[in-house]
């Protein structure tokens, strides 16, 4: 028993060159076997693996024509934003349910699927890429682009397919800005009209509220108190002529009471004593009524009419008007009695003929002074009421600021925002114009649709030799596997290894002819037929790749 445990407990020897070819020898067929159907395989799926062509276009981004400080673009989307917006329309379903019908793609696909995978397998073939700079042909320094591809088995179908959607990205850019730019417009021409009709409000309430407080407005302010200035000012200038007058007027008065007197003078000597004192008293009447005159109408200056100190002033000018007419009576009296002897002297009557005449001639005058008097003090009253009313105005403006404020606010406000809109609207409408003569930005076709001459995939002879590989390397691990398992001994080394013992001679293997024959007869008729159907299978599949492709 203690042989058998060193055996079973001795560790497998170091194999060398020798033990590896020994071992590919024994297990050849083990090797062979899974790299020629690997082969076989890689061989038949690469042949039968449809050709398949990618035909691309590249786009160049154009910018506009226009400087962007000129007229200001409606559309303010970024290309990259803006071409993925167009290519999601473009691969939307109806889109490319339109281009699969009409150019007549993925028959067999719609044979065995419905069309909404067919759609999804549309997509994954459909290629956009980003908008990149690229140096342009003519040195000019990069140009922006960005290319549309398109993978099919048909060569020919392919290209237009990607001519297709080249067309339709350039019709769907030029519908797309189109209509931003004219939705722009028409929003903005709307919001236009609303400021509009909100401006026309507000201007008409203004107006009417102008025309309702004309004269008591805010802003006519000033122009009110330099009018009150300006009037009083003219209160002044008639109080001042009033005075004038007066003065005038008592002076005529005076000086026709003198021609009076010198009437009376006239009469007799021993009148004109009496007569004199008489004159005398007049005069400084009159010199008091002027004073009194004076005081009344500087107190009218500062005061009403209704104030105490006018009335008193009043009441003490009409006292001394009533004590003047009633000298002035006792003067007209005494006159007859003094006419009869002053008809006696033909000169006394000649000089009392022309102080009645200078008498009457004053008098005229001091009607005239009269007259003026009263168109001074109409014009006074008149006066009177302006002022009135221009202070009622000046008292009024504080109440109705706040709202005549409220309103020029808003229609200063309003106006703005008018005028903005209109300008905006403007530059809208210069831009919508742009986009329809397409000299905004645009795209053109850099590059067209190519006609793809060789297949982009499948790489046949890369995926026969992976094939291959792989075949070789199933083989070596199975036949890594077949000699980890097997504990057999191969040979004299494995002999002497495991047995520690002299090996003196070899024995050769005895079997039987027949056997041997029958048994090799087996193996290669199994190794043909492989060899057969496999050489037959690649036969064929490349004989249907040149044979479908013609």
């Amino acid at each position: 028993m203690q042989p058998t445990q060193d055996f079973l407990s001795t560790p497998r020897r170091t194999l060398d060159v020798e033990d590896y070819i020994d071992v590919v020898r024994r297990h050849k067929g083990w090797i062979v076997g899974p790299a020629f159907a690997a082969l076989v395989i890689g061989v038949v799926g690469a042949f039968l693996w449809p050709d398949t062509y990618v035909s691309t276009a590249v786009i160049r981004v154009v910018p506009s024509q226009v400087p962007e400080k000129f007229v200001p673009s409606n559309v303010n989307v970024e290309m990259s934003q803006h071409i993925n917006s167009m290519a999601n329309a473009i691969l939307s379903r109806t889109m490319l349910t339109n281009i699969i019908q009409s150019q007549g793609l993925y028959q067999r696909e719609l044979r065995r699927r419905p069309m909404e995978d067919v759609i999804e397998i549309m997509r994954r073939d459909i290629r956009i890429s980003n908008v990149l700079d690229i140096q342009s042909r003519s040195g000019r320094g990069p140009l922006s682009a960005f290319s549309i591809s398109f993978e099919y088995d048909d060569r020919y179908r392919v290209q237009k397919v990607a001519r297709d959607l080249v067309s339709r990205f350039m019709n769907e850019n030029l519908r797309t800005r189109s209509n931003q730019s004219r939705e722009t417009t028409q929003f903005l021409k709307d919001q236009l009209l609303a400021a509009k009709k909100a401006l026309d409000e507000l201007e008409n309430r203004r107006t009417q509220f102008r025309v309702k407080n004309a004269g008591r407005l805010p802003d006519e302010f000033q122009a009110n108190l330099q009018a009150l200035r300006s009037l009083e000012t003219q209160m002044s200038g008639i109080h001042g002529a009033l005075s004038r007058i007066s003065q005038e007027k008592l002076l005529l008065e005076s000086q026709v009471q003198i021609y009076r007197d010198q009437l009376a003078s006239l009469g007799s000597s021993g009148d004109q004593l009496g007569a004199s004192v008489k004159n005398e008293r007049l005069v400084q009447l009159e010199r008091e009524i002027l004073g009194m005159q004076t005081a009344v109408s500087g107190l009218r200056e500062r005061y009403k009419d209704t104030h105490p100190d006018v009335g008193r002033a009043q009441a003490q000018l009409g006292m001394l008007k009533k004590m003047r007419d009633e000298l002035l009576k006792q003067e007209e009296q005494k006159k007859p009695e003094t006419d009869a002897p002053r008809q006696a002297n033909p000169a006394t009557s000649r000089a009392a003929k022309d102080l009645e005449a200078a008498v009457a001639r004053l008098q005229s005058q001091i009607q005239a002074k009269d007259l003026e008097m009263e168109d001074r003090v109409k014009e006074q009253s008149q006066l009177k009421e302006a002022i009135q009313a221009y202070q009622s105005r000046i008292q009024a403006s504080p109440v109705m600021e706040g709202e005549y404020a409220d309103l020029t606010r808003d229609y200063s406000l309003a106006r703005s925002k008018y005028d903005d809109l209109n300008t905006k609207m403007s530059q809208s409408e210069i831009a919508t114009d742009l986009e329809n003569r397409n000299q905004s930005e645009t795209l053109e076709v850099l590059d067209d649709a190519s006609l793809p001459e060789k297949p982009s995939k499948p790489d046949r002879l890369l995926i026969v030799a992976v094939g291959l590989g792989l075949g070789l390397v199933a083989g070596a691990f199975i036949t890594g596997v077949r000699e980890v398992k097997d504990a057999s001994l191969k040979n004299l080394k494995d002999a002497r290894a495991y047995t520690n013992l002299p090996v003196l001679g070899t024995v050769p293997l005895l079997e039987n002819d027949l056997v041997v024959r029958r048994k090799r007869r087996l193996v290669w008729l199994a190794w043909s037929a492989a060899c057969m159907l496999g050489i037959l299978a690649m036969t064929s599949s490349i004989y249907y790749y040149y044979a479908t492709k013609v």
